[in-house]
């Protein structure tokens, strides 16, 4: 299996707490947050990792091309105006196959992802898997709603009857078949990877929801030590 990172965004708040690292360099236990995504998953099996960083990011850009994979590496170099944006360039040099997509920030435990991971290849039946936790802590969660049979009925920003336990966990796992959707998002002017998500339930595609206990992301400084006892313990 293929997989992807969103490694795109600016990292604004971080910068303006004083973390003078980029995100995806910041480190987690000794390991920048991009390099332990990229050994995550070189250790599920990946055939290939494909990468985009904004233009600006020439540190985490010259990083990328000094690594020294035993696997092909893709690497995008584009301002993107958003995730859904990004995934669209990713999408050029995206090998034919299942994929997995996630942004720099993700953070999970190895062995919850790999679970997930092994769920996704040994799936027939649905068009992508989605990585979604119950576990709330995002600024703005996507709240995610499922059948009986864990099959997704919709993205949802808001839960005011409380109804909703699952967000998403910004994991993606899909196809090729969702690219056109994809370009269909680009092409009407759509922004936002919520809002493509949406148009994939609108055009009928069949989306697993796998529950993962907890998955973070790192925003703030404050939640770079609180990523590290995650990870550790």
């Amino acid at each position: 299996m293929n997989f992807a990172i969103i490694a795109a965004g600016e990292g604004s708040r971080l910068a303006q707490e004083g973390i003078a690292k980029p995100k995806p360099l910041v480190e987690l236990c000794g390991e920048p947050m991009i390099l332990r995504l990229i050994n995550i998953f070189r250790r599920c099996g990946a055939e290939s990792v494909s990468i985009i960083v904004n233009e600006f990011m020439t540190e985490v850009r010259e990083f990328v091309e000094n690594l020294n994979l035993d696997i092909p590496l893709n690497l995008v170099v584009k301002t993107t105006p958003s995730s859904m944006h990004s995934m669209w360039e990713l999408s050029k040099v995206l090998p034919e196959g299942k994929f997995c997509l996630t942004t720099v920030d993700t953070i999970f435990k190895e062995e919850d992802f790999a679970g997930y991971i092994r769920a996704f290849e040994n799936d027939s039946e649905d068009d992508g898997m989605w990585a979604v936790t119950p576990f709330v802590e995002d600024e703005k969660p996507l709240w995610v709603g499922t059948d009986e049979d864990m099959r997704i009925t919709g993205f949802h920003d808001t839960n005011p009857d409380g109804t909703l336990t699952l967000v998403s966990g910004g994991v993606y796992a899909m196809t090729h078949k969702a690219f056109p959707v994809l370009n269909q998002c680009i092409e009407d002017g759509v922004h936002r990877m919520r809002n493509f998500q949406r148009a994939l339930v609108a055009a009928g595609f069949s989306l697993k929801a796998y529950s993962i206990p907890k998955i973070i992301d790192v925003d703030h400084a404050s939640d770079i030590a609180v990523a590290e006892e995650f990870i550790r313990f």
